[in-house]
């Protein structure tokens, strides 16, 4: 039933539309007129007001030809760099990059697929319950698309986001995150001439830094500083440092108490220092800590798990849950009330120029979706029935 030329060329074409993070708006354009020719219902919201982007959200509404409740399905329009530029491949049924930029399946495979499935949907009169199609912007740079979708726009209580590698597996747990800004004031001065005189920012970041626990705290919670922004020249006593990082946990008590300890590990270095007579009103610390998503947590028995599993199984696949430690669009739909199961597309080596995703993966989502659908439809929202 998957036309699959159709849905290679509908890959190639929108991996060399350059839609990095904040230039989604020309790629969101030719979706929309693809979106409209099937006789959706679109609309993008303003987003773009708040990201700084020069597109919204991208909204489509699809009646379906059965009633049953509305189905979710998400994907998001914006890659990383280096993303402009982008040349598929196509080998041995494996599309890559020519190696000198992402490939942009994260998440392009994922819209590919959505369109696919819609296409079907459409051309072959199969039974679909309402769609709400939320394609987002600025996922990539923290989930911002999500996080100021109008959800005035949205009815749907649950649905699908595809942003995963595994086809045979949907992710149901997630991780809170805070981000984690810390700005040490010191003071400048000749390097050479007088370093006595100056209080250097880097060599407090530094110390706080060594006395952080990162990496992997446990297998619920990790830790991360990312970014060391600092200094002026080699001859200058530095007077500022900005330091970034994360927490991220599947336990909210954990993410709480890595982040405090942080937080005092930088209070103590540059309050020990101020112990220094000659240090006036320098060093100064400034704190900032913002909830960057908050964790999903879905039960084996909610009917997005029940559908991709039933579905699976009438394939003759295996569906199993799974636990990330990355975040995605349903962390910010699931802290809105909006339940969604991640589901994979295949691709593989994301973020980087090795990326690659197999036609093959890309298939066997589509037709896994197409089953999820078909037993939403049929069974009124519950699987089982009918099917």
């Amino acid at each position: 039933m998957v036309n699959r030329g159709r849905l290679a060329e509908t890959f190639k074409f929108l991996v060399q539309i350059d839609s990095v993070s904040r230039e989604e708006g020309t790629m969101a354009g030719e979706i929309r007129k693809m979106l409209d020719l099937m006789g959706a219902e679109t609309f993008v919201d303003s987003a773009a007001d708040k990201t700084g982007g020069n597109t919204g959200n991208l909204i489509a509404r699809f009646p379906g030809n059965v009633q049953a409740p509305p189905l979710l399905l998400n994907a998001h329009m914006d890659t990383v760099e280096p993303g402009k530029g982008i040349t598929a491949v196509l080998k041995n049924g494996t599309f890559t990059s020519d190696g000198t930029t992402i490939l942009g399946a994260d998440d392009k495979s994922a819209i590919a697929i959505l369109l696919e499935t819609l296409t079907i949907l459409k051309e072959k009169a199969l039974p679909y319950g309402p769609i709400e199609l939320v394609l987002t912007v600025c996922e990539e740079i923290g989930l911002l698309g999500a996080k100021h979708l109008d959800l005035n726009l949205i009815t749907a209580e649950y649905g699908y986001a595809l942003d995963a590698t595994d086809t045979e597996g949907i992710v149901t747990r997630a991780p809170s995150a805070n981000r984690l800004e810390f700005e040490i004031h010191g003071k400048d001065a000749h390097a050479g001439a007088a370093p006595e005189k100056g209080i250097n920012a880097i060599l407090l970041a530094s110390k706080a830094i060594a006395e952080l626990e990162l990496g992997r705290i446990d297998h619920e919670t990790t830790c991360n500083i990312g970014i060391i922004e600092g200094g002026i020249a080699i001859n200058i006593v530095p007077n500022l440092v900005r330091v970034k990082g994360e927490v991220r946990s599947h336990d909210e008590e954990k993410l709480h108490k890595i982040t405090d300890q942080i937080v005092s590990t930088f209070k103590e270095v540059v309050e020990n220092y101020k112990n220094n007579p000659a240090a006036d009103d320098l060093p100064r610390l400034e704190i900032n800590i913002e909830k960057d998503f908050s964790r999903t947590y879905i039960q084996d028995d909610h009917p997005v798990v029940k559908l991709a599993s039933k579905a699976a199984e009438n394939l003759g696949r295996k569906m199993v849950t799974k636990t990330t430690g990355g975040g995605a669009d349903a962390n910010v739909f699931f802290e809105k009330g909006i339940l969604m199961g991640v589901l994979g597309t295949g691709m593989r080596d994301v973020h980087t120029v090795r990326e690659s995703v197999k036609l093959d993966d890309m298939v066997r989502t589509t037709e896994l979706l197409l089953e999820i659908i078909r037993l939403h439809a049929v069974g009124n929202g519950e699987p089982g029935k009918g099917s």
